[in-house]
């Protein structure tokens, strides 16, 4: 028996709920669900249906935001679901939902089949046009064992930890674009020397120039000798008073700087946001020269060797499977994909050859210097020689796992699955 609903549920993510919406879900917090206020409209759904079938051949199915099985979602859905004897006998990948209403929006959706458990010994995952018989469908629409990944506030390995670039909170008149930049050091030829460049993902993978005022330390006098240099920071100073925002009213007092005032000499980036169509995200290194912000993490002074590890195919499986998307695109998490990551443990040798590895797609990058990261990491156009040397870097990392280089990437994906268990089972 399938249970049928004449309507699907709105689709409505936690942070555009309705104050009516968000009423319904809180009732579920009575039923020890933690962390209720994190979770999509349509999980409430889920839960009641869930609750309706238990103990029954019931089947249910829903349409949802595939937002549902990426990131924290999953995790704290189904440890209700599973607790209540549920499991997925069939579910459809994302695919493109557009209705025939005229102003609508294209909606990025999966469809989870689920029921009482045992009732199917073999189920069935859609992807496109395909369809494979499993064992176990995860949470995560992906073939293997149910294992539930939670954020970590720190790092499971013994890693360095990777931090947010700075956030600026209300001070645009200290970010330039090159035309401003030039116009600043026409006007006030001292200012160029506190002039660095900024990134965020955007200008990161694209190569697009952007800079910013950097007058940490500065002293006051200092300042007071540029006068274009002063009256953007009293324009600072004024905008953070008249925001609504109190974090920014605060910081009027120290209208200088932007919130955070991290600038280590090299750092690993790592954008936020990427394409899902490339296979690698675009990672690289910035010295002092650039300064980060919030739309990269970054790993302060990172060595070669973790370039390498994050490079990888093995990072990038993982990261596939865990983070959320913006839409269908890849979006970066540090507590849910770098904290949750399991890490080899390599040989000396291994080290090196990763080190080795790491500083191929590093000289390959190099040998085309008019194209950006995204001109690089198109699947059409990436270079042979960068192809080839993430090729290298993916079997290094992947002897460092004591991974078969033949593993395909579910194989992969369920070893550090496992690696993952053991890790947070010592915590």
């Amino acid at each position: 028996m399938v249970l049928q609903i004449k309507y699907n549920p709105p689709f409505s993510g936690f942070k555009v709920q309705s104050a009516q919406q968000r009423d319904d879900m809180r009732q579920f917090a009575s039923l020890g669900i933690n962390k209720i206020g994190l979770l999509d409209y349509v999980c409430g759904w889920y839960i009641k249906a869930a609750d309706y079938i238990n103990g029954t051949n019931i089947e249910g199915a829903f349409v949802s935001t595939n937002s549902i099985s990426q990131g924290e979602q999953p995790a704290i859905l189904w440890d209700y679901l599973y607790k209540q004897k549920m499991e997925i006998f069939f579910a459809y990948r994302t695919f493109n939902w557009t209705s025939e209403s005229k102003n609508t929006a294209k909606v990025h959706c999966i469809i989870i089949g689920f029921c009482a458990m045992n009732l199917h010994k073999h189920k069935i995952l859609y992807d496109d046009s395909s369809s494979f018989i499993v064992d176990n469908i995860t949470p995560y629409i992906a073939a293997g064992k149910s294992v539930l990944v939670q954020p970590q506030k720190k790092p499971l390995s013994h890693v360095p930890n990777m931090i947010a670039g700075n956030k600026t909170v209300k001070c645009l008149a200290l970010i330039l674009s090159p035309e401003e930049r030039a116009t600043l050091i026409s006007r006030d030829p001292k200012a160029e020397k506190y002039i660095k460049k900024m990134i965020g993902a955007k200008e990161f993978i694209n190569n697009i120039p952007r800079y910013c005022l950097w007058l940490v330390g500065v002293s006051p006098k200092e300042i007071k000798t540029m006068p274009e240099v002063y009256q953007r920071v009293q324009q600072v100073r004024v905008d953070r008073l008249n925001s609504k925002d109190k974090q920014a009213q605060v910081l009027a007092d120290s209208p200088t700087t932007f919130r955070d005032t991290n600038n280590p000499d090299t750092a690993i980036v790592v954008p936020l946001v990427s394409s899902q169509k490339r296979r690698y995200i675009p990672i690289g290194y910035i010295d002092k020269s650039t300064i980060a912000n919030n739309k990269v993490s970054i790993i302060p002074n990172g060595t070669m060797y973790q370039l390498g590890i994050l490079c990888s195919n093995v990072h990038n499986a993982w990261m596939r499977r865990v983070a959320m998307r913006m839409k269908s695109d890849y979006s970066y998490s540090l507590s849910m994909v770098y904290n949750t990551f399991p890490w080899p443990t390599p040989t000396d040798e291994q080290k090196a050859a990763i080190e080795k590895t790491a500083q191929g797609i590093l000289d390959a990058r190099a040998l085309y210097p008019d194209s950006s990261l995204a001109d690089l990491y198109d699947e059409v156009t990436m270079p042979k020689e960068l192809r080839e040397a993430h090729r290298a870097n993916d079997r290094a990392v992947m002897r460092a796992y004591g991974f078969s280089t033949k593993m395909t990437e579910a194989d992969c994906v369920a070893a550090l699955m496992k690696m993952y268990e053991d890790l947070t089972s010592k915590g």
